[in-house]
């Protein structure tokens, strides 16, 4: 009998991080202070009812909730102390949202999380991503490309006010658009789940200062290795010396100029070999770095030729997260990184009329009916 299909669960995939006991005490002190003076702020009520049930939650015992339950993860424990107090309500309803929505398939106007595409080019060619499919790097099939600063912005206009984390990643790396700086400066204050993902290849002193005077507050470094000649196999065109040479310029220049930033750094590794050591990697990264971290490996480097699978779970994305690409196109995931399942363009409709479009319900459709096999790519993917 042949071995059942392995599942990537998205909402539980760090595999290790480094953290301390004594930040979940403090963490824990802030949500039981919101929780007592909730009452007291000037939020809608159906916002006021979410950040309730979220404080709620997190003040319950540990031990007493059930996977995936809303939980006081090392990541979340981090980013709870490094939110502004006046925005902590804020980032717990988009938190709780983001990670209890898919549970009861609650559909909101907007998706909790949203990730913007400056960039589908990338420097690297790592082993286990999608920039090794010659399909998606070919120039003829269009999917390379920079976001515009014009395009950026009318995102971001569109995002403000009704989604709160949006992430600046997808297909490529994003510091390689050389508007970056001018993209970056336009979100200041006007998230507070802002996060870009990024190889630090192109890190440099003014991109360091744009970094840390806009609206980012989560800053992720995509190293997964600690030593040569690791490093550059994992991560192909890539070199270690130069790497931690810009993050630490980013770290000198962060603790000279903005000691009060409460933006929040994290070495983050793929865990694709035994070879990658978690000890090393603290040791490397620790001083550099708020967090270190590896996430769980999933094959997404060549979703279109795995085998069709037998996985009939909904995947969780289709109530939590959509993806803008660089030209505009919005796309459910990016395990389809060729877009096969393309719901709209930003430039032609709202991101609402995508979201709770035809194609998007469709598609959440035959995941909740036991369709998933009839989805392409989905009927290949391991992941939910």
């Amino acid at each position: 009998m042949a071995e059942p299909t392995k599942i990537y669960y998205k909402f539980n995939s760090f595999v290790e991080m480094s953290h301390a006991d004594s930040e979940e005490a403090q963490a824990l002190m802030r949500v039981d202070a919101l929780l007592n003076n909730l009452d007291e702020l000037n939020l809608d009520e159906s916002i006021k009812k979410v950040v309730k049930q979220a404080c709620e939650t997190l003040l319950l015992p540990q031990e007493n909730l059930a996977n995936p339950q809303f939980k006081l993860e090392s990541y979340i424990t981090q980013e709870i102390l490094h939110q502004k107090e006046e925005d902590l309500s804020r980032y717990l309803y988009y938190r709780y949202r983001y990670e209890t929505n898919f549970q009861n398939y609650i559909l909101d106007e907007f998706p909790p999380s949203v990730q913007v595409e400056v960039a589908s080019i990338c420097n690297y060619r790592c082993v286990f991503c999608y920039q090794t499919d010659s399909a998606l790097t070919d120039p003829k099939n269009e999917h390379m490309g920079l976001m515009s600063v014009d395009l950026f912005k009318q995102v971001i206009d569109e995002l403000e006010g009704n989604c709160d984390q949006v992430t600046i990643a997808s297909r490529g790396e994003p510091l390689i658009n050389r508007h970056i700086s001018e993209m970056l400066a336009y979100t200041a204050g006007k998230f507070v789940a802002f996060k870009i993902n990024t190889n630090a290849w192109f890190l440099d002193e003014k991109k360091s200062h744009a970094i840390l005077e806009s609206g980012v507050n989560n800053l992720v470094f995509s190293v997964d290795a600690a030593t040569e000649p690791l490093y550059s196999q994992l991560r192909v065109n890539g070199n270690l010396e130069r790497v931690a040479k810009n993050i630490r310029l980013f770290q000198n220049i962060r603790k000279e100029h903005y000691p009060d930033s409460k933006i929040l750094t994290r070495a983050s590794g793929v865990k694709v070999s035994a070879d990658q050591n978690f000890e090393e990697m603290e040791g490397f990264w620790g001083d550099l770095v708020d967090q270190v971290a590896f996430v769980d490996y999933n094959p997404w480097e060549n979703t279109y030729e795995r085998p069709i699978n037998d996985i009939l779970q909904p995947c969780t994305d289709l109530w939590r997260r959509t993806f803008i690409w660089f030209n505009g196109q919005v796309n459910p995931c990016d395990v389809d990184y060729r877009s096969f399942l393309s719901t709209g363009s930003i430039k032609k409709s709202s991101l609402p009329e995508i979201w709770l479009g035809e194609k998007y319900s469709q598609l959440r459709d035959a995941h909740l009916n036991n369709r998933r096999s009839e989805q392409s790519p989905c009927n290949r993917c391991t992941l939910v």
